[in-house]
């Protein structure tokens, strides 16, 4: 048997923690001391993009908090807009490093203390833009020495990184226990590809690659999502995700907020902002960023003066109607729900923001409802035929 000792369970009052096979573990620390909490968010960010990567045939990563990705992608390009959005101006940036800057920068403040994953050997431009965010740990089957040594240096010393073996298959059957019983079910070893996505239900039948790229990140990202979950891609990665809600349209709403948010980012009074060269880490600015997307933003920057200290001039305030105006400007991104979708509100509230192509599992009473909204709206629509709860 092997194990391995952690700081501690979920809690630092639950000592005595520890993860154990009966072989070998597939994995090994290279630095720093894992927890309870990161090993879960390892071995699922883990799942999530080794499975991307297959789909998508790019490099993948995810940025975990929770036990939920934050955010997950594929290693598209950054056009100048991103670069800036993302705080990656200037830097060397290879694929896998795109992709991770696209995970971060899908909800930058839940990415705040986040676990990473990465579907290819760690690279030192991908090192490089986490040795600059505050980040808890990484997972991945390998690490260039470079990229290591400079890993091993942040948070002090003591962030954690893990190695996985990537040949690594666990056994079909997985069990968990709780309160004493224990459970015992197949492992989900579905595949989310295109092949899903063939079902179209809807008017319009027009699915373009990159659509099916984008539900294929939404799909794959919802596997490993806490239960209710909705997610919005676009540019292959996620933009928005709304996870453990206890009904449908809490998710649309709070996957569809957040891919607002991302949107408003790339306005330019967001893009323009002069960033004091005092102003140390990323985090300050994406707090700062973050109030002046508030509604009460006017408020807060009449009664706070504290931006003085992160830019050089007081930042332009966006009117609601102006926010509003920027996100209806929004087209083309795709929404991937874990189950069937039961009412045509959430299709509504999709389309606000920007949502053309939806993928759902399909099979309640009210499809037809929600299939005729979404040709009100000339959108596509797939019907997967495949529930992707995850508890």
């Amino acid at each position: 048997m092997s194990e391995l000792q952690l700081k501690y369970g979920c809690n630092p009052n639950q000592s005595d923690a520890r993860v154990y096979t009966d072989g070998a573990l597939p994995f090994e620390v290279l630095n720093g001391r894992a927890g309870y909490i990161n090993l879960l968010d390892a071995l699922n960010s883990w799942q999530l993009v080794r499975e991307l990567r297959e789909a998508a045939g790019l490099p993948a990563a995810a940025s975990f908090k929770h036990v939920s990705p934050a955010g997950a992608a594929v290693g598209e390009p950054l056009d100048g807009v991103l670069k800036r959005m993302y705080f990656v101006e200037g830097m060397e940036l290879s694929p896998l490093a795109c992709a991770y800057a696209r995970a971060r920068g899908a909800d930058r403040m839940s990415s705040y203390g986040d676990w990473a994953a990465c579907s290819d050997t760690v690279d030192v431009p991908t090192a490089k833009i986490l040795a600059r965010e505050n980040s808890d740990g990484i997972i991945a089957p390998g690490y260039e020495p470079e990229a290591l040594a400079i890993l091993k240096s942040n948070r002090k010393g003591a962030y954690c990184v893990i190695r996985i073996d990537q040949g690594y298959v666990p056994a079909e059957t997985e069990l968990r226990t709780l309160y004493g019983v224990t459970f015992e079910q197949r492992r989900n070893d579905c595949k989310i590809d295109r092949s899903l996505l063939q079902n179209i239900v809807s008017a319009n039948k027009t699915l373009p690659d990159t659509a099916a790229r984008d539900l294929i990140v939404a799909l794959t990202a919802l596997k490993y999502t806490q239960s209710n979950s909705v997610a919005y891609a676009f540019g292959g990665q996620a933009i928005g995700i709304g996870a453990g809600q206890q009904s449908r349209i809490h998710c649309t709403r709070l996957a569809g907020s957040k891919a607002d948010f991302w949107f408003l980012r790339r306005h330019p009074a967001i893009l323009e902002l002069e960033f004091l060269d005092s102003v140390q880490h990323n985090y300050e600015k994406d707090n700062l960023i973050d109030q002046l997307l508030q509604d009460d933003a006017e408020d807060f920057f009449a009664a706070d003066a504290s931006w003085s200290n992160l830019v050089a001039k007081k930042p332009h305030i966006l009117s609601k109607a102006a926010k509003a105006a920027w996100i209806a400007k929004q087209d083309g991104v795709s929404m991937g729900s874990d189950a069937h979708i039961p009412f045509d509100d959430n299709i509504e509230r999709a389309r606000r923001s920007g949502v053309r192509y939806v993928a759902e599992t399909g099979g309640s009473i009210r499809d037809g409802a929600v299939t005729a909204a979404c040709d009100k709206y000339g959108m596509v629509l797939a019907l997967t035929g495949l529930r992707l709860f995850y508890h």
